[in-house]
């Protein structure tokens, strides 16, 4: 089978590979999948530039999310089938013709969901609603703020915490997103690159504080979010794409600094808290939280109330392009990659 290998960090141009290799196999407990089409996602990204430490060691298979058709399942696989076609979550080898996964993280999708739409479900959407619903628990009037907005996680939060009747902010980088955001009923888009968010959020509400930050940029955004929230706030923090600018140890460790220091006196007098979330950790180690969380947002889908946005489709022999939009912060929605 034919797959793409981060052959060396840095440009992207000249980061993969693409070889032939044999095909995997899957254990008791996995399947093994044709692939249509597999996601990006700044993880990847990260990886490539060598700032990702759960990334396998070079020459290394990358890729989190796949969508196609289950060709062979291992001994003890009861609730799928091979013909099944699926959308899956990966611990890394979704960039291949064939992939395995874990049975607990693939759910069904009917043959009629464009491929696009059914990889941006299983990592992007489902951690938005893992964010959204089961973390944050937003509700009717809550003020939300969602960084990267038009991002393919911010997209899907966007989605659904409108759907919850929410108050929503959203940042974004260009003039482009904001048209995109508003297309989308953010109801405060912001220009990160022409206005400081948190002034911006804080000439809107005055006084008063958010409930809920979704934050993937990391550094300095969650400390000036964190002054943001209101009483009963919480800020949910997913990612450091912040930290691609970082060119030296020094700059990454400038980085880390930003962050802020906290202690558990400032929560509780405040009445204010923070949460971390890694998806890879949460599929390691409660993988049925997944399963769950993947049901719930394909029905959602199929019922029209999740719309995810396909952003750009690229051949797997164009997968540095792929990778060179998505650093780029010009992308929208989901960016995938087909064979």
């Amino acid at each position: 089978m034919k797959a793409a290998f981060l052959v060396k960090y840095g440009d992207a141009s000249s980061a993969f590979e693409i070889r032939e290799v044999p095909r995997p196999k899957p254990k008791d407990q996995q399947v093994l999948i044709e692939v249509e089409a597999f996601g990006l996602n700044f993880a990847d990204v990260m990886a490539r530039l060598g700032l990702y430490k759960a990334a396998p060691p070079l020459p290394s298979l990358l890729g989190y999310d796949v969508v196609g058709t289950i060709v062979e399942c291992g001994p003890a696989v009861t609730e799928f089938q091979t013909g099944d076609r699926v959308t899956a979550l990966t611990r890394f080898g979704g960039y291949a013709e064939f992939a395995v996964a874990e049975s607990s993280v693939l759910g069904k999708i009917p043959p009629s969901m464009p491929a696009g739409v059914a990889t941006a479900l299983s990592t992007q959407y489902c951690t938005a609603f893992f964010l959204a619903r089961e973390l944050a628990n937003v509700q009717a009037k809550d003020q939300v703020l969602v960084h990267a907005a038009a991002g393919g996680v911010g997209t899907a939060l966007v989605q659904i915490a409108k759907h919850q009747g929410c108050e929503v902010f959203g940042t974004c980088s260009s003039a482009e997103k904001v048209a995109y955001l508003r297309d989308h009923n953010v109801d405060h888009p912001i220009n990160y690159r022409q206005h400081d968010f948190a002034e911006k959020v804080t000439e809107i509400l005055g006084n008063g504080g958010l409930d809920v930050i979704f934050d993937p940029v990391g550094g300095k955004s969650v400390k000036k979010g964190f002054r943001l929230l209101g009483a009963g706030g919480r800020i949910l923090t997913y990612g450091v794409s912040s930290m691609n600018q970082a060119k030296s140890v020094f700059g990454k460790l400038h980085v880390l600094g930003q962050f802020g220091f906290y202690h558990p006196v400032q929560f509780l007098s405040k009445s204010r808290g923070m949460i971390g979330v890694n998806m890879l950790t949460i599929a390691d180690q409660k993988p049925h939280k997944i399963s769950r969380v993947m049901k719930q947002v394909i029905s959602m889908t199929e019922a029209g109330i999740l719309q995810p946005h396909v952003g750009g489709e690229y051949p797997a022999e164009h997968i540095g392009d792929a990778h060179a939009h998505l650093e780029s912060r010009k992308s929208m929605g989901k960016i995938i990659v087909k064979w």
